[in-house]
């Protein structure tokens, strides 16, 4: 009968931000996958491997952010908005499927062990802390808001960390001499990955399949409209998201008393943008309870 829409998001612009990250990790990709390859060292060829990754997790991303961006037609009413969502799904599968690798090759370097040029490492690799921070700092505005830029930016965290982590191996096979640090600190590297990849996992997963992003309490979406004047029903109410920023909701209002008007459903809007970021809201009013096949 009635309905209330916002149309006007506009996601921030991070394209300076994907062409600057890429660029830089595609260049400290190539050194550090010559340089592993010259020491032999597994630590840096497994860093240089994860950072080719990350580089596709970019590609990814701002390809995401580009469908994104696409006029809906009449075939896709919604636009492409859920690329985002498609993106940081296989941003996190691409992670996992990179860090099983990196496992599988780590043991088997451990039954066999050699010796690497610890200071190589450590050059490197700090160089590595140096790109992959400044790349994560390019995406931290958005990393709270946005799924998508916030796999980006973890990414790029994650790797600042790694990075870290092969300069303190290298200085420990530099000054003790142990040729085992170097598998065992791939395996750190996997260890820590693979718990901030998880959570990218799965909050995708849930997004893919229409969840209720995690931010917003269905319950306290439902208190709230019932506690709304002349509201005596609440139903069909479905929360989801139309991509990783923007949050979409219909709903059916029982009104005995009649239509409210159209500030009445203004009023819904703004108050659910403000509460709990939905910003595309569609509010059906019912004078009578019907039946209905689709129950929440």
């Amino acid at each position: 009968m009635s309905g209330a829409h916002k149309h006007e998001h506009t996601p921030a612009n991070f394209n300076s931000a994907f062409a600057i990250g890429i660029a830089l990790n595609v260049a400290f990709v190539a050194i550090e996958a010559f340089y592993g390859w010259k020491v032999n060292s597994l630590a840096l060829l497994a860093d240089a491997g994860h950072n080719l990754s990350d580089v596709l997790g970019l590609i990814l991303a701002w390809v995401g952010v580009f469908a994104s961006k696409l006029r809906p037609n009449s075939r896709h009413t919604y636009g492409w908005k859920r690329a985002t969502i498609l993106a940081a799904f296989a941003n996190a599968l691409l992670l996992l499927v990179a860090m099983g690798s990196l496992v599988w090759e780590a043991i088997g370097r451990l039954n066999s062990p050699t010796q690497v040029q610890g200071v190589t490492i450590m050059v490197v690799a700090s160089i590595g802390v140096l790109i992959n921070s400044v790349t994560a700092w390019l995406f931290m505005r958005g990393g709270e808001s946005d799924l998508n830029i916030r796999g980006a930016f973890l990414h790029m965290a994650a790797d600042a960390m790694v990075s870290l982590g092969v300069v303190i191996a290298g200085a420990l096979a530099l000054w003790f001499g142990w040729a085992w640090i170097d598998p065992v600190s791939s395996l750190l590297i996997a260890a820590v990955i693979l718990l901030s990849t998880s959570r990218l996992f799965r909050d995708s997963l849930h997004l893919l399949f229409d969840g209720v992003p995690w931010q917003i309490d269905p319950d306290h979406v439902r208190h709230y409209l019932e506690a709304l004047p002349g509201v005596v029903n609440v139903h069909d109410l479905h929360i989801w998201a139309m991509s990783t920023s923007q949050i979409a909701m219909t709903v059916h209002l029982v009104i005995p008393e009649g239509h409210p008007g159209d500030q009445f459903l203004e009023v819904i809007r703004e108050n659910l943008h403000e509460k709990f970021e939905i910003e595309h809201a569609t509010i059906q009013i019912e004078l009578n309870q019907i039946a209905h096949g689709c129950e929440q």
